[in-house]
């Protein structure tokens, strides 16, 4: 039996503090140990046995943890994931990994090098509906697809004081949810042939981008994804169509609403969704709800923990990272330039 990895989190802001650290907490290969916060000692308070330093720096000259999670504003992942694996850390990174690509190919190169596990934090891979899509997609329930649609809308109309709403490197809609979306798809298709974006500042005063339409176009089929933060109706979180039918899902994941209440992620029933919320499936002759897989969250660190301790196959690399921050460059070229980007010039 080998002992817990020791775990520390750098940086503890609401995602920290509402989803990793539980997360971390509650899987039984890793023990959270230490926090880097600048001011405050928030984790120590919840989590007694959590020593709290004031600097990455602190963190690593005291050698307190083997396994080191990176979630700082985006602009800091890249040098903070460099000196951890330089260091001789694990390291995992919260999405997008890093502002550019050509980053997130340094910390493969070096992670590799040096025989270290570096992954990064895409937790909607574990969403119940993309779960849903991914069966639906495998078993060919709705026939030969020609098109899916991904939404991820919000309503909120006034400017925050988070960072992602500033003039700061990797903020925005794009660098946030698009990720997600971006991730999703080409985990459940691959890369696309090509790219068609169209990225806005919707919200007066806006200084970062809050709206985002992407189309990412495949031989025989298209795939969109769009979020906004002025959308007050319901809009369906996925669509599919085929050619022996429609699927189509509102509702987020309940495993989000259950972290911002406090809940532990413990339990058979964790991640389960209710009836009432399961999306509908559309056949020639039948129109039936469809029940939505088990969503969990949980299952993103336990990997983590095996790829350490039992050099279990990574279920997310930097290497998918990459494609999908080649993607977000190219949307962003796209959107700026009013064109389609294609595969060999986006080089993706």
């Amino acid at each position: 039996m080998n002992p817990p990895i020791r775990t520390a989190l750098v940086g503890y802001g609401s995602v920290a503090e509402k989803m990793h650290a539980p997360l971390i907490d509650v899987c039984p290969d890793l023990d959270l140990v230490a926090v880097v916060e600048r001011s405050t000692n928030k984790c120590e308070k919840k989590y007694p046995n959590v020593k709290t330093f004031r600097s990455l720096d602190e963190l690593l000259l005291a050698d307190a943890a083997d396994l080191i999670c990176i979630t700082t504003p985006n602009e800091f992942h890249f040098s903070m994931a460099k000196q951890c694996l330089l260091a001789g850390k694990h390291v995992v990174v919260d999405k997008p990994v890093t502002v550019h690509s050509w980053e997130a190919e340094e910390l493969q190169k070096i992670a590799s090098e040096k025989g270290l596990v570096c992954s990064v934090f895409h937790n909607r891979r574990y969403d119940g509906d993309f779960r849903t899509l991914q069966k639906l997609v495998a078993e060919g329930t709705l026939g030969r697809l020609v098109y899916v649609e991904s939404h991820f809308d919000r309503f909120r109309p006034q400017i925050s004081e988070n960072w992602r709403e500033k003039d700061v490197p990797g903020n925005g809609i794009t660098y946030d949810l698009g990720v997600h979306l971006i991730d999703q798809l080409v985990l459940l298709f691959g890369a696309p042939d090509s790219i068609f974006a169209d990225i806005q500042k919707q919200r007066t005063h806006a200084v970062s981008d809050d709206y985002f339409d992407i189309s990412l176009f495949y031989p025989g089929f298209k795939a969109r994804v769009t979020a906004g933060v002025l959308v007050n109706v319901a809009t369906p979180k996925f669509l599919l169509l085929g050619e022996k039918g429609s699927y189509q899902k509102f509702f987020l994941d309940v495993q989000e609403q259950a972290f911002k209440d406090g809940k532990r992620p413990e339990g058979d029933n964790w991640g389960v969704e209710p009836e009432e919320r399961w999306g509908k499936l559309y056949l020639e002759n039948e129109a039936r709800p469809l029940p939505t897989e088990k969503g969990d969250y949980r299952i993103f660190y336990q990997n983590v923990a095996d790829a350490i301790l039992k050099g279990e196959k990574l279920l997310v690399t930097v290497n998918q990272t990459i494609v999908v921050l080649k993607l977000i460059e190219a949307a962003f070229i796209s959107s700026k330039e009013g064109r389609k980007i294609h595969r060999e010039e986006g080089a993706w």
